[in-house]
């Protein structure tokens, strides 16, 4: 046990090391290695993390834009510092590749210095109000404040990029910060909390508890938590809202991302970006690439590219930067996936290239069916899988595409300029890419669902302006008429 590394709650800077918290072990879904022994926060550490990220919302509420904008620049110096243990951690508890989480890292360093800049030119809005009679001898203006405590739920799969997109622009509007990691994401939550402390933030500011579901619908209740912002299953969502009541909620949700290739798409182009888009992260992200609308014209030549695009792909031990496909979370995930593929096709679907498994690790799966009811077209399989559907034209595709109860990142390949905007019209997504795999992201951009994919949006700019509120201000001249 003294070798093993313990995990606590961090509040106000410390560690939480009570006694009578419950642990959970954390083991690599490769090696099956334990990891480390996390500290999992009760009802108790859930009061003490709220007053402490309140207390500290008080007192730092004066705090300029300069200096938080100086906070967030100076924690992207610390996590810079460390990125390779904080890339090393993510490979071994999530069997992500490395090169995968190189890349995640470098996100993670590029997203607080992208809300600095912003929270240097972000403006209020003066209103003509003289524009009616009775405003006459007024003035009006806006301006963003914070709302105070701000609860991150986050998921598994992106453990330190997904954090980093609610904790900066949160912190850039003059929040405090609750973070409830996924267990697998502690060690990340942890080591950037700390950063964040060494860059000179207040204490309180950041504050991690690692919890089970009672205690985070405990914290999301109570009236000192102002906002909740979650990225994960929609049912998980849907619960946590209930709890919460009359709050901001902000919710970056399940998908089943349409990709759409029509006949007059570069088919070469279109195979080769889809197949990264569906099988890298092991299909485990809400915008993976999941159903391929192929128009019948192109199905043949289009399946060829794209089976033999992804059996290029190296799968297997995340440690090696040649590695694009490492495992799943746990064998329980891998488990859940082999029996959705095995459904589908005993309900008709074909194997384009048939379902294999070696413990947690899943090597990437093309189906083919036309029968839009299978678990596999309906459900968000998050998991190594794409679904190849034929359509017969364009209005076929979108009919497609669009029946479904998701709607958060789809794409469209197609040579035609009249096609992308009745694609972009059409769809009902937050967000759409025309000649790109829909995993693609840009933290610059808002992102974010309608449906069943969520509500509110995240991207520097817009993640600022939902995790802040208007106020608007009105002004009369007692000495004018």
């Amino acid at each position: 046990m003294s070798q093993i590394t313990k995990l606590f709650p961090r509040i106000d800077s410390e560690s939480v090391e009570t006694s009578d918290l419950k642990t959970e072990r954390l083991s690599s879904p490769w090696s099956q290695e334990t990891i480390c022994e996390i500290f999992l926060g009760a009802q108790a550490t859930a009061d003490e993390a709220i007053k402490s990220a309140k207390r500290a919302f008080l007192s730092n509420i004066r705090e300029t834009s300069a200096t938080r904008a100086e906070w967030l620049r100076a924690a992207a110096d610390e996590i810079e510092k460390v990125k390779v243990d904080l890339a090393d951690i993510t490979m071994r508890t999530l069997g992500k590749p490395r090169r995968a989480c190189n890349v995640e890292v470098s996100r993670s360093i590029q997203f607080p210095r992208l809300c600095a800049e912003e929270l240097l030119r972000m403006e209020g809005e003066v209103l003509p109000l003289d524009a009616l009679p009775m405003g006459a001898g007024r003035f009006g203006f806006t301006r963003h404040h914070p709302h105070g405590v701000v609860m991150a739920v986050i998921p598994f799969n992106a453990p330190s990029n997904l954090l980093m997109q609610k904790l900066a622009p949160a912190i850039a509007m003059g929040n405090a910060v609750i973070i409830k990691p996924s267990v697998t994401g502690i060690g990340e939550a942890l080591m950037i909390a700390e950063c964040f402390d060494r860059a000179g933030i207040p204490k309180g500011l950041v504050n991690v508890v690692p919890c089970r579901r009672d205690v985070a619908g405990y914290m999301v209740s109570r009236k000192d938590v102002s906002l909740i912002t979650i990225t994960g299953g929609t049912a998980a969502a849907d619960a946590l809202a209930k709890i919460a009541g009359a709050k901001p909620f902000v919710g970056e949700l399940g998908g089943n991302s349409a990709n759409i290739v029509c006949s007059d798409a570069d088919i070469v182009d279109a195979a080769q970006r889809i197949v990264p888009s569906a099988f890298e992260a092991s299909g485990q992200q809400c915008i993976s690439a999941q159903r391929i609308i192929v128009e019948r014209a192109v199905l043949k030549n289009f399946l060829e590219h794209f089976k033999s695009a992804t059996m290029k792909l190296s799968v297997g031990d995340p440690s090696l930067e040649t590695t694009d496909v490492g495992t799943m979370i746990n064998l329980p995930a891998a488990e859940r996936v082999e029996k959705m593929v095995t459904d589908s096709v005993k309900s008709g679907a074909e194997e384009i290239i048939p379902f294999k498994r070696e413990g947690a690790v899943v090597y990437p799966t093309i189906l083919m069916t036309e029968n839009l009811n299978v678990e596999v077209v309906a459900e968000e399989i998050f998991g190594p899988v794409a679904v190849v559907i034929p359509s017969e034209n364009l209005d076929d595709a979108i009919r497609i595409a669009n029946n479904s109860v998701f709607g958060l990142q789809s794409s469209c390949f197609t040579s035609s300029l009249e096609t992308a905007f009745r694609i972009s019209e059409e769809l009902n997504v937050g967000s759409l890419w025309i000649n790109e795999g829909s995993r693609f992201r840009m933290d610059n951009t808002p992102f974010g669902g309608v449906g069943d994919s969520g509500y509110g949006r995240e991207g520097v700019k817009y993640a600022m302006d939902e995790l802040s509120y208007l106020k608007f201000t009105g002004i009369r001249f007692p000495g004018r008429k």
